[in-house]
This record gives structure tokens, C-alpha cells and sequence, in this order.
């Protein structure tokens, strides 16, 4: 599923899912370009796993919760490639707390940086997309999102993934006819050590059907054919990789 040629946007990329669709989409051809909030070492660690790939690469350090500074991202991915293709839209804080404990301050925050940074960085994006008549954006859910799962202590974040697949389906249709497609992948829980499949596939994780636990690589992989050529006629779908658990 070559990528020649495209450029590639992925935000929260330093590190976890975010460098292991970097990296693939590295290793599939396009010219990739990872934003930051901090973490400078995680950062570069990823541009050094992309430039292994021989891709062409730039890690941005920003804050997308900001819409100005997500409209400055996007400008400065333009400027230095001279076009945009692909965003992954990959940020989204985590926290426990039932709505009793969680304070307004909390629910906006969770809201901010799940929802509203995919709003922020598509709506910069989606003019350069036009201009080519071709992109490609695809946004991180939850598994379950796509049927507004419940599960106490996870109110605020499960309201804002549920928001995203709402959100994606209904840009579907509003650039389809722009060939832009909009696709959501669901990622299970993965832990931060970050194994390969290989590594995955000799440990026995009976929460999954599957088998073994989840990896980066496994995510990583829906989102390269939601990013292909191939995936030229499939829009406003949700996948979840999660090694049959929830279903």
C-alpha cells in the first residue's frame, strides 16, 4: 500500500500508537510530519525510526488544544512539504472519574483534547486536501465508540469517542465529493511497552479472543489501508482492533 509521494499529518506522534502509525506510514512511502505537546526525546526518537525507514520527516513541538496554534501546525507541515494528504488525529487525554467526581474543568478538558483538536487541525487541513482533490483523515476512537458505549468511571471520555465517530461519519459526507475520505480506527488498550507482533504473538492475554495482547503495529496496520490507495471507496467506517474483545 504505497504511500509515494503523499504527506502525512499525525498528532500526539512521539510516542504509543501515534509513532507506531508514524513509523508505518514511514515505511509505506509518505513524506511524515509528527506533532508534540513536550516530550522533545520521545519526539526525536520517533524521527530517528522514520528516518531508518528513509522517509522524509519533521517533528513539530505545539499544543493543538489551542486553534490557533493547531491552524499554525498545519501551515508549518504545508510550508515545509508544500502540501498536505493524510492527518491522523491521534491526541486524546484519558482520566478516570465518575461525573460526581469530575469537575466541569475536567469534562472540558477531556472534551478539548478528543473532540475539539480533531475539529481544530481537520478544519486547517481540509483546504489543502481539496486543493488536490484527494485526502485522507483518519481519527482515533474507542472501542465500542461506534455503538456509544458505557462504562462507569469513563463518562467524559466515552461521550467525546462516541463524538468522534459521530463527527467523522457526518465529514464523510460532507467531502466525499471533494475525494476526501474520513475513517475512524478503535484501538483496544495497549500497554506502553510498545511490543511488536512477533513479541505479541508468544504472550497469552486471555481478555482478548484473539489470543495475545494488542500491539502498536496492529493499529498502525488499519490505519495504513485507510490511508491507501485502496481504500479509495470506503468512507464514514468505523474498525475496531482489539483482537475480538468487546465485541
Amino acid at each position: 500500500m504505497s504511500l509515494r509521494n503523499r504527506v502525512a499529518l499525525v498528532t500526539g506522534g512521539s510516542r504509543g500508537i501515534g509513532r507506531g502509525i508514524a513509523t508505518r506510514l514511514a515505511k509505506d512511502g509518505a513524506r511524515v510530519a509528527i506533532a508534540y505537546r513536550s516530550n522533545k526525546a520521545a519526539a526525536q526518537q520517533t524521527l530517528r525510526l522514520m528516518q531508518t525507514a528513509g522517509a522524509d520527516c519533521v517533528a513539530v513541538e505545539t499544543d493543538i488544544s489551542d486553534v490557533g496554534r493547531a491552524d499554525q501546525l498545519v501551515q508549518t507541515v504545508v510550508d515545509r512539504f508544500g502540501r498536505l494528504d493524510l492527518l491522523v488525529n491521534n491526541v486524546g487525554d484519558f482520566r478516570w472519574g465518575t461525573l460526581s467526581e469530575s469537575s466541569l474543568d475536567d469534562w472540558k478538558s477531556i472534551f478539548v483534547s478528543n473532540l475539539m483538536t480533531v475539529v481544530y487541525v481537520s478544519r486547517a487541513a481540509l483546504p489543502h486536501m481539496r486543493k488536490g482533490r484527494w485526502g485522507r483523515i483518519i481519527n482515533m476512537g474507542a472501542v465500542g465508540a461506534e455503538r456509544a458505549f458505557g462504562q462507569a468511571k469513563i463518562s467524559a471520555y466515552a461521550a467525546a469517542k462516541a463524538a468522534v465517530v459521530a463527527l467523522s461519519r457526518s465529514l464523510a459526507l460532507e467531502e466525499a465529493k471533494n475525494g476526501i475520505t474520513v475513517n475512524v480506527v478503535n484501538p483496544s488498550s495497549i500497554d506502553e511497552n510498545e511490543l511488536t507482533i512477533d513479541e505479541a504473538r508468544k504472550i497469552r492475554d486471555a481478555r482478548f479472543p484473539i489470543g495475545r495482547p494488542p500491539t502498536t503495529e496492529d493499529v498502525a496496520a488499519a490505519v495504513a489501508f485507510f490511508a491507501s490507495e485502496e481504500a479509495e471507496y470506503v468512507t464514514g467506517q468505523v474498525v475496531n482492533v482489539s483482537g475480538g474483545w468487546m465485541l
